[in-house]
C-alpha cells in the first residue's frame, strides 16, 4: 500500500493544522457568521469574502505572520484558527498568538489539541523560542485554553488594544520552547 502525504503540517488524534488558503474563504466566513455570538466582544474574524481575502492575504504573504486552520480530521471542516503574529527572528525568536474556535467546535477540546500542535510547530519548523498570548481578563474561555496548553501568566497591560470601540486591558500569557520540550 503506497504512503500518501498528509495535507496537514501536524496532526493530533482529532485535528490537523494547515495554513490558510484563499480557497478557504467560503467556509471560514460562513463559520465566522455562525459564531458571532460566541466571539463578541472578544474577536471579530472576517465574515465576508472581501474581508477574508485581505485577512488571509496578510497571513499568507507577510513573513511576520503565520496563520493556521484547525481542521477536524473526520471531515468536520474548519474548527477554528490560530495565528502567529509579530514574528521576530534573530535573538528574540518570538511571536504573538491569536486564536478562535468556531461555534460548532467550541467546548469539544479541538482548539486545545490544535493550539498544542501550533505551539509545537512554532517551536520546531518555525524556529521560535517564545510565544505570547494577550487576553482580555473577562475572556474566561481563552484564559482557560492558554492555561491548559501550558502558558503562564506573566503580567497585565492596561489599555493595550483597541477592540470593539474601546481600549481594553489584557493579561499577558507566555510559553517558551524549553517548557514544552521538558514536559
Amino acid at each position: 500500500m503506497p504512503h500518501t502525504a498528509s495535507r496537514y503540517l501536524a496532526e493530533g488524534p482529532r485535528v490537523g493544522i494547515r495554513h490558510f488558503t484563499y480557497e478557504d474563504g467560503d467556509e471560514f466566513t460562513a463559520r465566522a457568521r455562525e459564531s458571532k455570538d460566541l466571539h463578541h466582544p472578544w474577536l471579530f474574524p472576517p465574515d465576508s469574502a472581501e474581508a477574508y481575502a485581505v485577512y488571509a492575504g496578510r497571513l499568507i504573504e507577510d513573513p511576520a505572520k503565520a496563520g493556521f486552520l484547525v481542521c477536524e480530521r473526520d471531515g468536520g471542516g474548519i474548527a477554528g484558527f490560530v495565528n502567529v503574529n509579530n514574528i521576530v527572528h534573530g535573538g528574540f525568536r518570538s511571536g504573538a498568538l491569536g486564536y478562535g474556535a468556531f461555534a460548532h467546535a467550541a467546548g469539544r477540546g479541538l482548539m486545545r489539541e490544535g493550539l498544542d500542535l501550533v505551539v509545537r510547530y512554532a517551536f520546531g519548523p518555525l524556529g521560535l523560542h517564545r510565544l505570547e498570548i494577550n487576553v482580555q481578563p473577562g475572556n474566561a474561555a481563552s484564559i482557560a485554553l492558554a492555561r491548559a496548553c501550558g502558558f503562564h501568566l506573566e503580567g497585565f497591560s492596561p489599555r493595550m488594544l483597541h477592540i470593539d470601540g474601546a481600549w481594553r486591558d489584557h493579561q499577558r500569557w507566555a510559553i517558551t520552547a524549553e517548557s514544552v520540550t521538558s514536559g
